[in-house]
């Protein structure tokens, strides 16, 4: 008996087996955009913005106007990724200027992030170009069948 549960609680229980998760949800909704290719190029971003201010030993390289593109690369970057994931439609966009900028931040932030952070946006960049959506099921319109070959008579 404290096994069983009655009649009105048994509803919500069939309810609640169907109903996806908080988990299922997630994946679906990251199923619909460049997900990887956006966070990767956010975290790259990340990475060179905070090594513009690292040291290595006694090497402190940074190019451009007194390190205003140390500034500006990163958080670029970031933005990139972030509107990838945000509007896939323009991820083409995103991705090509994403790949660009990780690519100029080899000169303007620190050899790119001491090559960690130009390398992940470069990948990013470059699954975020690549990422096609899934067709849906009902959208696919069957091919028509090609018509047998007649034969001619001459």
């Amino acid at each position: 008996m404290l096994l069983s549960r009655p009649a009105a609680h048994a509803a919500t229980a069939a309810e609640d087996a169907s109903a996806p998760t908080r988990r299922e949800r997630f994946r679906a909704w990251r199923r619909q955009r460049p997900f990887v290719g956006g966070l990767l190029t956010a975290l790259g971003g990340v990475e060179m913005f905070f090594s513009g201010q690292l040291d290595v030993g006694r090497i402190h390289v940074q190019l451009g106007i007194e390190g205003l593109q140390a500034t500006i690369i990163p958080i670029l970057l970031v933005l990139l990724g972030v509107l990838a994931i945000a509007m896939p439609a323009h991820r083409i966009f995103y991705g090509v200027i994403a790949l660009a900028v990780a690519v100029y931040s080899l000169i303007g932030v620190n050899l790119g992030g001491f090559f960690i952070g130009m390398l992940l946006s470069s990948i990013g960049g470059v699954l975020t170009v690549a990422w096609m959506p899934r067709e849906r099921k009902g959208d696919v319109e069957p091919e028509p069948e090609p018509e047998p070959d007649q034969e001619r008579g001459a």
